[in-house]
């Protein structure tokens, strides 16, 4: 069995061939493999975040150099708890590696009116890319200053602090 037939017995671990197999593990190979495929999961959705946001910057009319590296920053949902996650817009598009001034102060914002914020959300926001920000601050939570940076070029994702 090759890795490519492997893959597609992990993909549906639900099926008997799969169950059968998984109880057969003894509890720290399942452990090992639970950590592993937690690992997997968070660099699939890097993998997602990365080629959305490079898609959204390709899409950028042209009018100065090129994107290398694009930052979001966090939102609390203060709905769920409290909880903070990552905005599913991107706070900035830098032509270079040195970070910007991401600052609430500094940066400009445009004011959504009230009733607005659904509209504005369907029409900026990439559902993927939402669902991918989502998914990886609920398997791996940035705390409030934290910014995630992905770095174009080698589809790098990464979480730094300003």
């Amino acid at each position: 069995m090759n890795h490519l037939d492997l893959a597609a017995l992990l993909a549906d671990p639900t099926t008997p061939l799969m169950r059968a197999a998984l109880r057969e593990l003894p509890p720290k190979a399942l452990e090992t493999l639970a950590s592993a495929a937690k690992q997997a999961t968070e660099q699939g959705w890097r993998q997602v975040i990365a080629d959305r946001t490079r898609a959204f910057a390709t899409a950028q009319p042209d009018g100065g150099p090129q994107a290398v590296t694009a930052y979001f920053t966090t939102t609390e949902d203060s709905g769920s708890g409290a909880s903070v996650s990552w905005s599913p817009f991107i706070a900035a598009l830098s032509p270079t590696e040195d970070m910007p001034d991401l600052r609430h102060t500094e940066t400009t914002a445009r004011m959504v009116p009230f009733g607005e914020a659904a509209q504005a959300e369907e029409d900026f926001a990439d559902p993927q890319l939402a669902e991918a920000l989502q998914r990886l601050a609920a398997l791996d939570p940035p705390a409030h200053a934290d910014v995630l940076r992905v770095h174009l070029p080698t589809s790098r994702v990464t979480r730094v602090k300003p």
